[in-house]
């Protein structure tokens, strides 16, 4: 009880109802990439885009070589002053015992990724996403999937092509792999609680077997048998137990085959792309100069409101320039959903930006 001479008659409640606010825990959207070699200026961008339009405070769980962490720090301790963000920086570790195996698949450290809900034990749900991704909507919206989950989903992810036509798995790969197409795993959300909790269905025992027990039997078994790694595996973890994958749809995960031969991403045509994904290097180079528009107006934005205010129009007039490509075409669904994260970011109260 407080003193009546401070809250009055409705002492009682007033005095609950601090206790009640002071007690409720902020929820923090918990996100992981891992980064090796050149990714740090790749990875520092997405981290940015993050945050400019994200409305919950962030944690950012990010693995990295050891040569990295020191420039990691550097930066993400100057962004402090935004108070929107905590941060944790993790050496690139893998079962000893195969370590060596594990490093080398597909690309260096990317099977990482594979081994974050047996490292981050008290992490409940986690959005993981590869170093090349943007994003162009609050994380808050793909963050809010989890509550679409039925009983029986642990992750998401979006197909590998809409386009049968030019997808790989159902032309060329030499495993299973989840539905028509197979999956992409550059942006994976995950219950990682259920994950740990689940036993999963396989081709190598009558026994289901835990997320920990069935990496590595899987591993040996498909080693040969797979190209793009650890990607290849969750494929085929999904198509034994395709109940347990809630599919999202390709503007979620925006690649440049959605539009390389023409668009056949429809989500990203009615509504625009949420999450750009550049992945084969094309923010580096000039065979999608969409996609590097995009990229290098975000590495060079600051978080001044001025700043993010005044992206869009110098940005539209590099799109323009990118119509000789099929992806530049179709310009203007790169910008859609950006445009509405702007304005939606200054239409908010200033204590929730």
């Amino acid at each position: 009880m407080l003193p009546s001479d401070v809250c009055g008659m409705n002492c009682f409640w007033e005095a609950a109802l601090r206790y009640n606010l002071k007690i409720q825990p902020v929820e923090r959207m918990h996100l992981a990439v891992v980064a090796c070699g050149e990714r740090l200026e790749e990875t520092i961008t997405m981290l940015k885009s993050a945050i400019i339009f994200s409305i919950k405070p962030l944690q950012f769980h990010i693995f990295a070589e050891d040569q990295l962490h020191d420039s990691f720090k550097g930066i993400l301790d100057s962004w402090s002053f935004l108070q929107t963000f905590n941060y944790s920086l993790y050496p690139i570790t893998f079962p000893s015992e195969n370590a060596a195996e594990w490093k080398k698949l597909f690309k260096p450290c990317a099977s990482q990724r594979l081994f974050l809900p047996l490292i981050l034990k008290e992490v409940d749900s986690l959005l993981y996403v590869d170093t090349d991704i943007l994003f162009l909507r609050p994380v808050d919206d793909i963050w809010c999937l989890l509550k679409k989950f039925n009983s029986t989903q642990i992750a998401a992810m979006a197909p590998e092509h809409e386009e049968p036509r030019i997808g790989w798995y159902n032309r060329f790969a030499r495993h299973p792999y989840y539905g028509k197409t197979g999956v992409n795993s550059g942006v994976m959300l995950m219950n990682m609680t259920r994950m740990r909790r689940k036993y999963f269905k396989n081709d190598m025992t009558t026994v289901r077997l835990r997320w920990g027990d069935i990496l590595m039997p899987l591993l040996k078994k498909y080693k040969l048998n797979i190209t793009w790694g650890d990607q290849d595996l969750l494929n085929i973890i999904f198509f034994h137990n395709p109940e347990s994958l809630f599919v999202f749809p390709c503007h979620w995960n925006y690649r440049p085959d959605h539009c390389i031969y023409g668009s056949n991403c429809q989500e990203a045509e009615e509504e625009g792309i949420f999450i750009l994904h550049g992945n084969r290097g094309v923010y580096h180079d000039d065979k999608q100069p969409a996609f590097r528009a995009i990229y290098e107006a975000l590495r060079n934005c600051s978080f001044e409101d001025d700043d993010i205010r005044s992206l869009l129009k110098p940005l539209e007039l590099e799109l323009q320039k990118t119509v000789h490509t099929y992806c530049g075409k179709i310009y203007k669904i790169f910008v859609k959903q950006l445009a509405k994260s702007i304005r939606d970011r200054f239409d908010r109260p200033p204590k929730e930006r």
